[in-house]
Order: structure tokens, then C-alpha cells, then sequence
């Protein structure tokens, strides 16, 4: 039996959700899977689609960030499924559908992975460097800073408590009591 699962981050991703739930259905997927939530939180439809699976079946994805965060889980995922006889297929990987019941495919997810991460890695230098020139030129700021410590600490120099502190400027107790506790300067 061919699963297929789709995932998108958001919710406000309606039109890709049903779009991958149409190329799933469109290369054979008999059972769906699908679930609107990040990467980085609980995907419990995934633990679903996973569990689900049995000997002899076949996972389909589109693409391999739909299934795994890193190119160290979607090793692991596809190691396991390996492991319990079950198949991976990824319809969009390079421009090429790979089938890991095939040793050449199993070959080209891991290289493609692994320079899908090389180059978000590549990306997000480039990003740091960015940031980096345009602070040493006064372009960038940075987030402004959301809690106010000089604030905390002048009211609490007035005997105002940790608690009516939190709730006058409206942050967690334990910020004020963190801010309380670092030292100034």
C-alpha cells in the first residue's frame, strides 16, 4: 500500500497542503496522511502516517522537507523504514522521484539531502555576514529590546515587588526576577 503525507508550517497554507494532497493522490498514494503544523512542533500525524506503515508498504512524500527538519532525520526516518521493509518514495527530489527500494535512489536522497543542508547552511552564513556588515555600518539595530531592566530595576529600588512589577509592565514574573539577577553593566 502506497501513504502519502503532506505537511505544511502553517494554516495559511491551505492551497499548498491540497496541492500536495493532489500530486500524492495523482502518483498513487491510496491513504493520505496530512497536517498543517511547523516542522519544529509536535507533528503527531506524522507519528500517525508512521505508525501506520507496515512491511511491504511505501511512504510517498513531494518533497523531503515535508517529511524530516534535517538531512539527519530524513536519513534516520528513511533508515527505519528501511529497516521495517517499507519503501520511500519522494516525487519531487532534484526534479527526479526517487524510490529508496532502489539502491541508486537510496544513493541520490542522501547526496541531494545532504546538499539541501549544505546549502541552507551556505544561506544562513551569508545572512550572518550580512547582518554583521550592516551593523559595523549603523544600518542594522537589531530587535529592539522588549524588556526594560533599567525599568525593573528603578522600580524595584522603590520597593515595588517581582510580582506587581511583572503585572505594571506586563512580562513574566520570572523576567523580572532574571533581570533582577543579572548583574548591571
Amino acid at each position: 500500500m502506497i501513504i502519502g503525507y503532506a505537511r505544511t508550517s502553517t494554516t495559511d497554507q491551505n492551497a499548498g497542503l491540497a496541492a500536495q494532497g493532489r500530486d500524492l493522490t495523482a502518483a498513487g498514494a491510496e491513504k493520505l496522511f496530512s497536517e498543517q503544523v511547523s516542522s519544529v512542533a509536535v507533528r503527531a500525524r506524522l507519528a500517525e502516517c508512521l505508525a501506520f506503515l507496515r512491511a511491504g508498504d511505501c511512504l510517498m512524500v513531494t518533497k523531503p522537507d515535508r517529511l524530516a527538519r534535517s538531512t539527519a532525520e530524513l536519513l534516520t526516518i528513511e533508515a527505519d523504514l528501511t529497516k521495517r521493509g517499507i519503501g520511500l518514495i519522494v516525487l519531487s527530489m532534484g526534479g527526479e522521484r526517487l524510490d529508496t527500494r532502489n539502491p541508486t535512489s537510496k544513493l541520490m536522497l542522501t547526496i541531494l539531502a545532504g546538499v539541501a543542508t549544505w546549502e541552507r547552511e551556505i544561506m544562513l552564513e551569508r545572512q550572518r555576514e550580512g547582518i554583521a556588515k550592516a551593523k559595523d555600518e549603523g544600518k542594522y539595530k537589531g530587535r529592539p529590546a522588549s524588556l526594560d531592566a533599567a525599568k525593573v530595576s528603578e522600580m524595584h529600588g522603590r520597593g515595588i515587588g517581582p510580582a506587581a512589577i511583572a503585572k505594571e509592565l506586563g512580562m513574566a514574573r520570572s523576567s523580572v526576577y532574571r533581570l533582577l539577577e543579572t548583574p548591571a553593566g
